[in-house]
């Protein structure tokens, strides 16, 4: 799949109609059970629809799958100005936010590397979801830091990059809480730059 045919892919399911939404929920669903190769018939039955109706969507499978990898990484970024508007305080909605984006890593994130295609392929998706989701974390820092901290500009890029660093493996060990480790990473970007009260 090129990169144009990933845009245009982007272009169809980044505001899905309703139908869509419901296949690629039910898909995104399926594949976080039994895998991307999971039977589109099982997708189907999850969704409530025939199979013909999902192969109208997406022709082959690398379709499903990109469409699915988008509304997922769509769903997160929709959920950050959401979160801000409907928490208590700015802090938990950063928090919640990075809850959301930590099960994404985890369960679904390994979407991406399920495609078959070229290094061109992997790298517009990445783009993408750096693009959607980097200034999405930069307001929700920028809410939560005083105004001298935002100042010094806490880098989101970095503390996404950070979070996915700690989720690696996550989903291969039930010991490890990669949730709790990133909640202490929030806490200690969160105190950066405050006044030491010992200096």
């Amino acid at each position: 799949m090129s990169d144009e045919q990933i845009g245009d892919a982007g272009r169809q399911v980044g505001r899905p109609r309703r139908d869509a939404q419901l296949l690629l929920d039910a898909a995104a669903s399926v594949f976080v059970e039994s895998g991307v190769d999971a039977p589109v018939r099982e997708i189907a039955a999850r969704a409530g629809v025939g199979v013909g109706t999902i192969y109208r969507h997406f022709p082959t499978r690398p379709d499903l799958v990109v469409a699915v990898y988008r509304h997922q990484v769509e769903a997160c970024a929709d959920a950050g100005p959401r979160l801000l508007a409907e928490s208590a305080t700015p802090e938990a909605a950063l928090r919640a936010w990075v809850a959301l984006f930590v099960d994404f890593l985890v369960t679904k994130h390994g979407l991406a590397g399920a495609l078959q295609g070229t290094g061109a392929d992997a790298r517009a998706l990445h783009t993408y979801f750096v693009d959607r989701l980097v200034p999405v974390c930069g307001s929700l820092l920028d809410a939560a830091l005083d105004p001298a901290q935002a100042a010094d500009s806490v880098d989101a890029y970095s503390v996404l990059k950070g979070i996915g660093n700690l989720c690696i493996g996550a989903a291969a060990d039930p010991r490890y809480d990669a949730d709790a480790l990133v909640q202490l990473l929030i806490s200690g970007v969160l105190a950066s730059g405050t006044d030491d009260p010992a200096a």
